[in-house]
Order: structure tokens, then C-alpha cells, then sequence
């Protein structure tokens, strides 16, 4: 079978997918497959696709032209198959506002959220009622690029203008205390959760793909009612967006057992120190046999 691996991208995101690429191209299984390293650097280099017969593309883009759903409008309009959410579900997921309000509409716990499209939309008396701390970041951005943990009403216009360099919407979202967990969702199978702390103040950038510095991510066995209810959400926002593929869902849970969704990831991340291939091997699949069952299911 012939495997392009599409990575690289033109997104703020580009040096993770870059690295989420090669690790998929160095363990994608020669035996069972011919593998095409297909590193993109303008938008019009996917085009160049169409002339090489590819049975299946494992995406690893992330963010923009990668998450985003145009990639995917791209390769099903030239007829070739990939791993991975259609491009409606992965539009809808790259927005972080659309993604909570259809996440409440399906009882599913969110953190507090407004959003702004310039300085002159921030609404200060809202954000106080909602109250400090409050992250604020990119709409539609990913591994925590342009992410600010904000304590105060002086800090936030500085914060909305970083992350307007980003994106035309910002997202403030009201902070809440507790423990980050993900879930890995392959074919609709809830997989081991994993437990993600840092000694960063949150889950930044540098903790996400430091190797020196990185946070701690380690799989975890929650008390059965935890258990069950944080698979119960994943389940259910699997059905709700109507995923494929796999994806992957990011939590806090509080000191009182509540949980409370982040986003989900339709592209997460793949690199050597990425959450899923952890997740994957806490249920007996190394990095090859996952990206085999990844190409199964897409097939």
C-alpha cells in the first residue's frame, strides 16, 4: 500500500507537525507499506499528490490548513483516502467557540467563555463576572502558541492583541483549578486516560514538547465513577461531532471530581514525546502497530 505522510504545513504550529511527521515516517512499517515523505511548504504543494497513485494519507499537520478541514476538502476532492474527521467535524473542532457551544448542547461540561474580534470588543464587566484568572488564546490555534494565563484587567489588551496576530477571533476562557487528563479515542474505543502535570504554571508550549522540560504524563487509573463518567463524555462528543478516525480530548478535572472539556484534537499531536502513542501503548500497541490500526480503520 502506498502511504503519504503529509506534514510540515504553513500554520504557527509548523516545527510540531514537522516532528509529528518524521515519527511517522520512520516507524510506518516498510514490510506492509511504501512510504512518501511529503513535507508541505506552500498550500499548492498538495496538489502535487494527484499524480503519485497514493492509496491513504496519515495527516500530521496541525492548525491552520491541517485541522482546519481544507486539506481534507482537498484529498477527498482528489479522491484519496486519509486518516482522520471529515473536513465538516474538523472545521467545527479547529473552533474552539463552536466546539463548547455544541459540547453544552450535549451536557457536556465547559469552563465560562466569551469571545473577541478586536480591542474594542473586550468586555471588561463580563470578564469580571466570570472572574480572574482567565486564559485567553487564539479561536482556532493549537499547542498552546499564543496561549496567556491572565491574573488581571491590565494584562488582558496585550494578551488579545498577541493572539489577534494568530487568529481574527480570541478566545477568553475562565480558568478553572484542577488536573489535566486526555483521552484518546481510536474508532470510537476510549483509551487509557493519561495525567498530564508540569511545573510550568499550565500545559504551555514548552511542557507539550520539551524534552528537558517537559511535563509528566503518565497513564492513570481513576476511581470507577470518574472513570466511567470521563469515558461517558468521550464517548459522547465522539457521537455528538461525529468523529473518524481517532481524535483526541483534553479535561480538567477539579478537586471535586467535576471534569470539564478543553477541546478535542482531530490531528493531535505525534511527535516522540506526544500523549497518544503513550496511550497506545498503555493498551499493548507500539507506534507502528497504532498507525496500522489508524490506516485499518480508514480504509
Amino acid at each position: 500500500m502506498k502511504v503519504a505522510v503529509i506534514y510540515g504545513g504553513v500554520s504557527s504550529e509548523r516545527e510540531v507537525s514537522l516532528k509529528s511527521g518524521a515519527s511517522m515516517v520512520k516507524n510506518l512499517d516498510r514490510n506492509k507499506y511504501e512510504v512518501i515523505d511529503f513535507k508541505i511548504d506552500e498550500m499548492t504543494d498538495v496538489f502535487k499528490l494527484n499524480d503519485m497513485d497514493i492509496d491513504m494519507a496519515l495527516i500530521g499537520l496541525h492548525g491552520k490548513f491541517g485541522e482546519d478541514g481544507s486539506i481534507q476538502s482537498i484529498l477527498e476532492a482528489m479522491g484519496i483516502k486519509y486518516c482522520g474527521c471529515d473536513p465538516l467535524t474538523s472545521g467545527i473542532l479547529m473552533d474552539k467557540n463552536f466546539t463548547k457551544i455544541i459540547s453544552r448542547q450535549n451536557n457536556v461540561l465547559t469552563a465560562d467563555w466569551l469571545t473577541v474580534k478586536s480591542i474594542e470588543d473586550i468586555d471588561y464587566k463580563a470578564i469580571d463576572d466570570m472572574g480572574y484568572p482567565v486564559f485567553i488564546k487564539p479561536n482556532s490555534g493549537g499547542s498552546s502558541v499564543a496561549t496567556f494565563f491572565i491574573k488581571s484587567k491590565e494584562d488582558v489588551e496585550n494578551a488579545v492583541k498577541e493572539g489577534l496576530k494568530y487568529d481574527e477571533i480570541v478566545m477568553i476562557e475562565k480558568y478553572i483549578k484542577g488536573v489535566e487528563h486526555t483521552s484518546f479515542i481510536l474508532n470510537g474505543e476510549v483509551f487509557p486516560t493519561l495525567r498530564i502535570t508540569s511545573d510550568n504554571e499550565f500545559f504551555d508550549y514548552e511542557a507539550k514538547y520539551s524534552t528537558t522540560k517537559g511535563a509528566e504524563e503518565i497513564v492513570v487509573k481513576l476511581p470507577e465513577d470518574l472513570d466511567k463518567r470521563l469515558k461517558e463524555y468521550s464517548e459522547k462528543c465522539w457521537k455528538a461531532f461525529n468523529c473518524k478516525g481517532y481524535v483526541r480530548a483534553d479535561y480538567i478535572i477539579t478537586d471535586e471530581d467535576d471534569i470539564y472539556l478543553l477541546e478535542l484534537n482531530t490531528l493531535p499531536g505525534m511527535t516522540e514525546t506526544s500523549l497518544i502513542p503513550k496511550s497506545a501503548r498503555a493498551r499493548g500497541f507500539d507506534y507502528s502497530e497504532l498507525l496500522d490500526k489508524l490506516i485499518e480503520y480508514s480504509l
